[in-house]
């Protein structure tokens, strides 16, 4: 063969040979870039609707509604979001807190079920989306909103919660309490009277509670979570010291008689609440004298303050870790 054949014969193999091989990185490097996508959906974010409490009360909300009667037409509905509390009456029906959107459907027969009746009003315990993202098709059905008027503000504005990994955005406008309260008001509903009440920054810092003096029955949303470590938003104006106090008044306002309806775990009495508060109490003398030692936060939850009631009251979102660093964040 003459060597200017030889040399053309050479070029095209060559050629070829460079096609595959970009061919073959070329295959590679896309099958590469599928796994990697892939794999990165498998990824579960971390945060308040994945692996947070969102994600839990999302998820027991595919799960139908419980309904326990109370006294004096007065029921507990749980299972959306915080505990919902109903009063019926023959003008209509009288709630606490509007539970997740994503119950609508079931809480609206639930509501039926209990009178034919139209919603009146609802209290928002305070800003939290388990308790209030009912509001907005509650009020389309021709409910008032009422709240503390820093529930009001935190519905009006994107909020972040460190804690939960989760940015807020407001919510709508029609969705948003209209009636405000800054410490006290009295309704007069259903033939009894209605005191909401708030006793300054606690749980969050627009917490209500709702007490209905006839049957003797109070809600007071998340400053009570019955046998569970409670969440305290330190970023929104809640502190431990404050949840002692909404406590303390809860205590002192209550009896052996009344009925204590928590923002989260079962209804309950005041034996239950005094036990609730005295945990706050011991967790938080605990940590504060921790702190006062110069212990790091590290050191602290190593040190386990809560290990006295971690068995009963570590079960639910928050662990006694968990609840050590809420505590430690307030003091």
């Amino acid at each position: 063969m003459k060597p200017y054949l030889m040399l053309e014969s050479f070029v095209k193999r060559s050629n070829s040979l460079l096609f595959i091989l970009i061919a073959i990185s070329a295959s590679l490097l896309l099958t590469s870039q599928t796994a990697f996508c892939s794999g990165s959906q498998t990824v579960t974010p971390d945060d308040y609707f994945h692996t947070g409490a969102g994600a839990r009360y999302l998820r027991r909300a595919d799960s139908d509604l419980t309904i326990e009667p109370l006294r004096g037409n007065i029921t507990v509905v749980m299972g959306s979001g915080g505990n919902i509390t109903v009063l019926s009456g023959k003008e209509g029906k009288f709630l606490v807190d509007a539970g997740i959107s994503k119950s609508q459907a079931k809480l609206e027969a639930v509501l039926v079920s209990i009178g034919s009746t139209p919603l009146k009003y609802v209290v928002n315990t305070h800003w939290h989306w388990d308790h209030t993202d009912g509001d907005g098709w509650m009020h389309a059905a021709g409910a008032t909103i009422i709240s503390h008027r820093n529930t009001l503000k935190h519905l009006s504005e994107t909020t972040h919660v460190n804690a939960w990994n989760w940015t807020f955005d407001p919510v709508p406008v029609e969705a948003r309490p209209t009636v405000l309260i800054n410490r006290k008001k009295t309704f007069t509903f259903a033939e009894t009277k209605i005191d909401v009440e708030n006793f300054g920054d606690g749980h969050t810092d627009g917490d209500l509670w709702v007490y209905f003096k006839k049957a003797d029955v109070i809600a007071l949303g998340d400053t009570f979570w019955n046998g569970i470590y409670p969440y305290i938003d330190n970023e929104d104006g809640g502190n431990i010291d404050g949840a002692i106090h909404w406590a303390n008044e809860a205590v002192a306002r209550t009896t052996d008689h009344t009925i204590v309806i928590p923002g989260h775990g079962p209804v309950g009495t005041r034996a239950q609440l005094i036990e609730f508060r005295d945990m706050l109490v011991t967790v938080r003398n605990n940590v504060a004298a921790l702190k006062q030692q110069g212990k790091s936060l590290d050191e602290i939850v190593a040190a386990k303050p809560t290990a006295a009631f971690d068995a009963k009251w570590g079960n639910f979102v928050f662990n006694g870790d968990q609840f050590t660093k809420m505590v430690y964040a307030g003091l």
